[in-house]
């Protein structure tokens, strides 16, 4: 069958754009045979996804970041009957954090990426919802989103050190909210800094759901609240630490596995889903997992 591979130009600053001939050699000397769809404006990717699983290409390949895949699995659940598994999905990981790769296994490195996409293995995983949208990595709000409004306006700064830079821009802002949150056998009521829920245990670099697996068919939820801009700087270092010593072993944070979530706040927050920023800053979360909803190409 012939694969759809879909490119966002725009990914890590149009890095993806000017990588593009490094992917296509890739996976033409991997034997990967595809056509090429180009997003050339916002939303689009969710378009191209939908239409190449109505037109039954396989598999469908994203050349981009963490939100062009998020994009595409969106696109592929709209084309989706309801209870069917979508896929197979392929990622050729061009954008700057590339935190979902990471989550599966799967090389950065194109001509590596290539290969796994030609070999054909398939695995299924979970899939999340937020609302009305879907993703694969992670969501969240509070301080989470907040980082990536700062991380969008820094032009300086290449690559992982521009979401460094933007939390330390956030904390010296320290943003909070206060709400309630719900989860399968607990819930919370008070201050929030951050609340984040993940599929996968990276985002933007920090593991901020440090125990999530995409395979579970659990999320993990993420969230606490610290007092002053030191507890949060306390944290800030902690949260790349992937297991013994993270920053949720800290007083006033906590992590759980659950199925579902629901969370109001009492002022609007930001909110993300895979780094895609939603338009409007929102109240009212609801979070579920789909269980082996997405089949994705793996080592």
């Amino acid at each position: 069958m012939t694969a759809k591979v879909i490119l966002n130009p725009y990914s890590n600053r149009w890095n993806s754009q000017k990588r593009w001939a490094e992917a296509e050699a890739a996976l033409t000397a991997a034997g990967v045979k595809f056509e090429l769809a180009v997003s050339e404006r916002k939303g689009q990717l969710v378009e191209l996804a939908a239409q190449a699983a109505r037109e039954k290409f396989s598999p469908i390949i994203v050349a981009g970041g963490d939100g062009s895949v998020g994009d595409v699995a969106n696109g592929l659940m709209q084309a989706a009957t309801a209870n069917e598994a979508i896929g197979p999905l392929g990622i050729m990981p061009t954008g700057s954090a590339n935190d979902i790769a990471f989550a599966l296994g799967l090389p950065t490195d194109l001509n590596e990426a290539a290969r796994v996409i030609a070999n054909g293995k398939t695995r299924a995983m979970d899939l999340g919802r937020m609302n009305d949208k879907y993703f694969v990595n992670n969501s969240g709000a509070g301080l989470e989103p907040y980082v990536t409004l700062k991380h969008e306006k820094i032009q300086w700064i290449k690559g992982m050190a521009r979401y460094l830079v933007a939390a330390v821009q956030s904390i010296m802002d320290k943003p909070e909210w206060t709400g309630k949150i719900k989860w399968d056998d607990g819930e919370y009521a008070g201050k929030f800094s951050f609340i984040s829920i993940g599929n996968g245990r990276r985002t933007g670099g920090f593991f901020m759901t440090p125990h999530a697996d995409p395979f579970d068919g659990k999320l993990t939820l993420a969230f606490g609240y610290r007092a002053t801009r030191l507890g949060l700087f306390q944290a800030l270092p902690r949260a790349f630490n992937e297991d013994k010593g993270s920053y949720v072993e800290m007083d006033g944070m906590r992590e759980v596995n659950t199925t579902k979530i629901s969370l109001h706040l009492e002022s609007p927050s930001p909110a993300h889903t895979d780094g895609e920023l939603l338009i409007e800053w929102i109240q009212d979360f609801e979070y579920e997992i789909l269980p082996k909803k997405l089949n994705v190409l793996v080592a």
